[in-house]
């Protein structure tokens, strides 16, 4: 008998509760022929806003234009220097390339996150921002990073991977100068294919915001400035409506389930659990455990049918593309330790009891106990 695939992620739970909405607000778009920043990308905008606590939200393409145009939002461009973690998604750092700004490495604490102390020795006078990468669904320590850097230095979220999460009870989208998410489908909120946006306080920031997306300027044929074409579509934002009913719930399955699998495994002593920082509240995006010899257990574990994977295997530096920054191994060890080490295992909103027990039994098995 062949053992069940349980995949990384699954998004049929989710589809199932969503299905009558989407098709209601997909027939809506196509009766009134508004594909193209229709009634719904508003309305999703002000929803959003609202749900992370923040005056202004603007939908865009999706989450890499979303980092680099809040960075050109806040002022970043060429000569500027913006510090980011080695431990994150290429996107981060490509996103600050574009903008004609230096990314700048930092090395990750114990829990991911980029660490303060060492952001505060990376600032320079040509420092400009700092990205603070809310990774696996913890927003890092927005506060200390704030307090490491001078107060003209601006502080951008990207929180892609933690829509929903709190640090300090306020939402991540609301702990920074501007924040930037992507809406990839596997997101805790998540399009059918490409979305984003950027979230902010300033008006000046989503004031030029809404320009740079539109090909730089506001109105038809009125270009103040070279911008992009990176709007939200309408269909995403039907979308994007109808999940953003059901985020917290679904958040609270992947808590639970991070629960379920902090039991499941506690016995395992080759696994190293995730930790939650003090003062956050995780939505769990990933779970990810450190394991020895990894690359053989994720090889393994697939060959069984568990969908586990590895985010990131390798930090920025040691990516070819960044090879011009100059960095060589060993120059950011906590990052380039958890590279070697880290897993995911499949968790996501409607994972069963069941699934995980076999999860956690399959990685007992690979490891020995």
């Amino acid at each position: 008998m062949t053992q069940p695939t349980i995949p990384l992620v699954d998004l049929s739970s989710q589809q199932e509760q969503i299905n009558n909405l989407i098709r209601e607000g997909f027939n809506r778009v196509i009766a009134e022929s508004s594909f193209i920043m229709g009634p719904q990308v508003e309305e999703f905008e002000e929803a959003w806003a609202a749900y992370c606590g923040v005056p202004f939200s603007m939908g865009l393409g999706n989450g890499t234009d979303a980092i680099e145009i809040a960075l050109r939002a806040a002022g970043v461009g060429r000569g500027h220097e913006v510090i980011i973690p080695a431990n994150t998604f290429v996107a981060t750092a490509g996103a600050v390339k574009r903008s004609g700004a230096v990314p700048v490495l930092a090395d990750c604490n114990e829990n991911f996150l980029l660490d303060p102390a060492e952001v505060a020795l990376k600032v320079t006078k040509r420092t400009k921002a700092v990205i603070g990468v809310h990774l696996y669904g913890q927003a890092a320590p927005m506060e200390a990073i704030r307090n490491a850097v001078p107060h003209s230095v601006t502080i951008v979220e990207d929180m892609a991977q933690a829509q929903g999460a709190r640090r300090h009870g306020v939402r991540a989208g609301a702990l920074g100068d501007v924040a930037a998410t992507s809406f990839y489908p596997g997101k805790n909120l998540g399009a059918y294919g490409d979305a984003g946006a950027v979230m902010s306080a300033s008006k000046p920031i989503a004031s030029r915001v809404r320009k740079l997306r539109n090909h730089g300027g506001n109105a038809r044929y009125e270009h103040l400035e070279v911008g992009f074409n990176s709007r939200l579509d309408t269909l995403q934002a039907v979308v994007l409506n109808a999940k953003l009913n059901f985020l917290d719930e679904w958040n609270g399955q992947r808590v639970r389930a991070a629960e379920r699998y902090d039991q499941l495994l506690a016995d395992l002593q080759m696994v190293k659990l995730p930790r939650v920082a003090a003062d956050n509240e995780h939505v769990f995006h990933l779970y990810v455990v450190r394991v020895p010899d990894r690359d053989r257990v994720v090889r393994e574990l697939n060959a069984v049918g568990i969908g586990a994977g590895i985010h990131y295997p390798r930090p920025i530096h040691l990516l070819p593309a960044y090879s011009h920054l100059g960095h060589r191994r060993g120059d950011f060890p906590t990052a380039e330790r958890h590279a070697a080490e880290i897993m995911s295992l499949p968790l996501y909103p409607g994972i069963t009891a069941q699934q995980q027990e076999q999860v956690a039994s399959a990685l007992g098995k690979v490891l020995g106990r």
